[in-house]
């Protein structure tokens, strides 16, 4: 039998040479002086000159998950099954991503692109791991339907959580008097400010909209000598509350409920109420049901703070599946602060003073994310490591919307004048910024 000849064919030199030449496609110069790319085999790309973030590509066939399913949903997901990791200044990509996508926005490259990316092996099959996409059921923003959104975020871990948040375990933007402020000092200095907006006074009954560990409840209580009351759709929140609050001493002046916003039924029973980072929950729909029932449940010459994000009014639709959606927040919304105020004045609300902290949820954020990166082998005793990775891109992502102006976080604090259009507050705001009161900015 005559010799058969030997095949030159190298699988792995041709995807290693596709690879280079997909890279070279899609990253201009900017970017490759910012980020480098370490394949499979050891080698890098462009060259080994140090960087601020490394993409490590785990197999031949990752640039086609990360990139041939054409929408953020699949970059993400490539990310969070290890098709790719991502070393060093995480938020660095964010900007790499804006870039590629503007370098793919024509169809002809969009098309080069793909043709190549489909000459790749296959994606392996990806493991089966303990936290898949948000499946929710019943009519969207029904009640149970919000709880299981909340569950779903919320209900990962409390420890998990404890571990990259302050003491207070406080999830909402922060208050910076400077980039090198501890993070537990300036969640408390929030607290703080929120109740100085509030202008609480003792004895005074305070309501607080989605509390999630109950910071602000037992804060609030501590220092203002408030009766304090939190709900919130979260069960494991409820729990580690209330035993935060019986550890204090509060529980006879505090306590955290598991509770819908619309099923609370007290007419009138509050002096104050407040919502942070709830907002996001509610949806553009019930815009006018959240105000009416805030309204319905202040008493007159009562204050609203209401604090939460926003989109721009001229944000577009984003192509395809959302990350957060899918994976982080499902049927939660972002609106436009001027569509905020409009359902909060068509319910009956004064607007009052309307602050953003935009620059300030962008230094929280780099907090959670060092912490949690810092602590990324504790993590994975509580989560697995796709979960991680959940949190790892959600906030690394939300800390560049915030710096480019995507995002903005908004308190707004809204008054229910009396029958006589009396609003019960002082001509300026310099109370809110004097020092000597509980917790004062000094």
């Amino acid at each position: 039998m005559a010799d058969q000849p030997v095949s030159t064919h190298d699988p792995t030199a041709e995807a290693i040479g596709r690879s280079v030449r997909i890279l070279e496609s899609l990253f201009d110069s900017g970017a490759k002086a910012q980020v480098g790319v370490r394949l499979w085999n050891g080698a890098r790309w462009p060259d080994d000159a140090p960087r601020s973030v490394t993409l490590v590509l785990k197999h031949p066939a990752a640039l086609r998950a990360m990139f041939l399913p054409g929408h953020e949903l699949g970059l993400a997901e490539a990310y969070l099954y290890d098709d790719f990791d991502i070393e060093g200044d995480i938020e660095a990509v964010f900007g790499l991503a804006d870039a590629l996508a503007a370098a793919t926005g024509g169809w002809r490259k969009r098309l080069v692109t793909a043709r190549e990316l489909l000459r790749l092996p296959e994606v392996p099959p990806r493991p089966t791991t303990r936290r898949g996409p948000a499946r929710l059921r019943g009519r969207r923003h029904s009640v149970e339907r919000d709880r299981q959104a909340i569950a779903y975020h919320y209900d990962v871990s409390n420890d998990f959580y404890a571990l990259w948040l302050d003491r207070r375990m406080v999830y909402s933007c922060a208050y910076f008097q400077s980039p090198q402020d501890e993070l537990d000092a300036a969640q408390e200095r929030k607290l703080d400010y929120i109740c100085r907006k509030l202008r609480l006074r003792p004895g005074q009954r305070l309501l607080d909209i989605g509390c999630g560990w109950g910071g602000l409840v037992i804060y609030a209580a501590q220092h203002y000598d408030v009766t304090a009351v939190g709900i919130t759709l979260s069960r494991p929140q409820v729990e580690l509350a209330n035993e935060r609050i019986r550890a204090a001493g509060l529980a006879d002046r505090c306590r955290v409920e598991a509770r819908d916003y619309r099923e609370v039924d007290e007419p009138e029973g509050y002096d104050a109420l407040v919502s942070v980072g709830m907002f996001e929950h509610v949806g553009a729909a019930l815009l006018p049901t959240y105000f009416a029932q805030a309204w319905q449940l202040l008493k007159p010459a009562g204050v609203f703070l209401n604090h939460g994000i926003a989109c721009r009014a001229t944000a577009t639709a984003a192509h395809g599946p959302s990350f957060n959606d899918t994976y982080v927040f499902p049927d939660g919304e972002l609106t436009p602060i001027s569509a905020t105020l409009t359902a909060a004045e068509g319910a009956g609300f004064e607007v009052r003073d309307v602050e953003s902290l935009r620059e300030h949820y962008v230094l929280t954020l780099r907090h959670w994310v060092r912490r949690l990166e810092a602590h990324h082998a504790e993590a994975l005793q509580f989560v697995d490591e796709p979960t991680y990775r959940v949190w790892r891109l959600f906030m690394s992502g939300s800390a560049h919307g915030f710096t480019t102006g995507r995002l903005s976080v908004y308190q707004a604090l809204l008054s229910k004048p009396d029958a006589h259009g009396r609003s019960g507050l002082p001509l300026t705001r310099a109370d809110w910024y004097a020092n000597g009161s509980p917790g004062g900015f000094s």
